[in-house]
């Protein structure tokens, strides 16, 4: 039987970015996620052309909610207020940073510069009520100092939180379910990307088809109350980003159904 749980999934739009270029492509490409089955979406590599009140009406109109965004951080950091109201306008709690920017290096120092020219912004974001998120590649999983830099950002950058990626933890030589039990609490969004081997070279792959222990991710996303788990393909290998999105959403469904809230009328075995 089929029951609601905290974690809704939705879809990262970073996977079809060669299709959110043109405001046209964005409507047909948030008419396929809707038809796909997903209910929320993150807003991710959207062409800056499209303005946020028309992200906003195209989801709006197709009943997909935004939870999420990857914004540029030069923004995040110039322009706090702007994003704010843009953010608030298109209903979605949450302001993403995708990876620390090129004008800092990554190890411990630069991080530290990071951390303190981000503070002002994150603290402005939430007196507004929204959320800084950051999501790690594996360079946070390095140690300086005999300190990994995702800690060293949990201990020192207290307005943030984090977008945890099970690649990219995974990929770093990391445990995704222990971190997302670490970060319990900081975690309210994960990116749900399975690691795959082919020809002998890592790969990114749709949810269950790789080598990541899923249901150990799904409970440690329960336990640690993590509210959204993002589907995301960055790489599809030239198969349709679309058909990979269903796959992984097909796939979490059958795998993990107490996730879904079954719907009236819904026929789906």
């Amino acid at each position: 039987m089929k029951g609601e749980l905290a974690m809704r999934i939705g879809a990262q739009l970073y996977t079809v970015r060669e299709y959110t270029q043109t405001l046209r492509d964005f409507a047909d490409t948030i008419k396929k996620i809707a038809a796909i089955g997903y209910e929320c979406v993150q807003i991710s590599a959207v062409s800056p052309e499209i303005p946020p009140q028309e992200i906003a009406e195209t989801c709006k109109a197709h009943n997909l909610e935004i939870i999420i965004t990857h914004t540029k951080p030069a923004r995040i950091l110039d322009e706090t207020e702007v994003v704010i109201e843009e953010h608030k306008m298109m209903g979605a709690k949450y302001v993403g940073i995708g990876m620390i920017p090129d004008s800092y290096s990554t190890n411990k120092e630069g991080f530290r510069r990071f951390i303190t020219d981000f503070i002002p912004a994150a603290r402005a974001i939430k007196e507004a009520d929204l959320q800084l998120m950051y999501h790690n590649h594996h360079i946070e999983f390095e140690r300086f100092d005999g300190v990994l830099l995702i800690d060293y950002m949990k201990d020192k950058f207290h307005d943030v939180s984090f977008t945890l990626d099970t690649f990219w933890v995974q990929a770093g030589g990391a445990d995704p379910a222990l971190w997302i039990e670490n970060l319990a609490e900081r975690v309210d969004v994960i990116h749900l990307k399975d690691y795959a081997v082919v020809d002998g070279k890592r790969r990114m792959a749709e949810v269950m088809e790789g080598n990541l222990n899923w249901p150990a991710i799904m409970k440690a996303a329960a336990k640690a109350g993590v509210k959204y788990g993002m589907v995301e393909q960055d790489d599809c290998y030239e198969n349709d980003p679309f058909e990979c999105l269903r796959h992984s959403l097909h796939k979490l469904k059958e795998g993990f159904p107490e996730f879904f809230t079954e719907k009236k009328g819904d026929s789906e075995q």
